[in-house]
């Protein structure tokens, strides 16, 4: 039976939010806004069902603008990443990712990293590359939608234990359904997760030795 240990991305895997690195390439009061309501959803402040169009209205992000978001994801990988994953496939974890950026943008680290299962927000482009929509329905644009998927995997896998790793409310919410959840706070420290986590990490080689 597998032993699963699901990662969120933004501020975990990657120490960039992908989303607002879209709003910084357009301007600097861009950003901010589309900052200050990621900060607001990963608090818990706001709903992110109430995030999400508004920071897509704001942003509409081209297919470029995309590839070098992509990028930025791995040149700015957790330190200890590539490394830490690697110990815990050879101690037998199977790795995903579960997260509420973009499947298009997140793949390409997921792939150094070699993380084959990926669950993460559709992003759609026409075919000169411009923004056209992004997956309004996918569970992880809504709280509670990584509940819905951890049981998804739970359903599919049957695992005999599943962890979950992240530093926002999303990732929290899925404390109920999980063997345990573990906060990360190595890029920014959320105060209700490093209340309610099951312990608190702040760096992914630490896992090493919890697991």
């Amino acid at each position: 039976m597998k032993k699963i240990i699901v990662f969120d991305c933004d501020s975990t895997l990657s120490c960039i939010e992908g989303i607002d690195e879209l709003g910084r390439i357009l301007d600097a009061d861009t950003f901010a806004q589309v900052e200050q309501l990621t900060n607001d959803a990963m608090d818990g402040k706001l709903p992110l069902d109430e995030v999400f169009p508004k920071r897509m209205e704001l942003i509409a992000p081209s297919a470029q603008e995309a590839e070098a978001i992509a990028q930025m994801y791995i040149d700015k990988v957790e330190s200890t990443a590539i490394a830490t994953l690697k110990t815990l496939r050879d101690q037998g974890w199977t790795l995903m990712i579960l997260s509420g950026g973009f499947a298009p943008l997140i793949q390409p680290l997921a792939d150094l990293l070699e993380i084959e299962e990926v669950h993460a927000v559709p992003i759609y482009f026409d075919e000169q590359g411009n923004y056209a929509s992004y997956g309004k329905d996918y569970p992880t644009t809504r709280n509670q939608g990584k509940v819905e998927i951890i049981n998804d995997i739970k359903s599919r896998h049957n695992p005999e234990k599943i962890i979950m790793v992240g530093d926002g409310i999303s990732d929290l919410e899925t404390k109920p359904v999980v063997d345990q959840f573990i906060g990360f706070s190595g890029f920014i420290a959320r105060n209700k997760v490093v209340a309610d986590a099951d312990i608190m990490i702040n760096s992914l080689d630490e896992l090493i030795e919890i697991l």
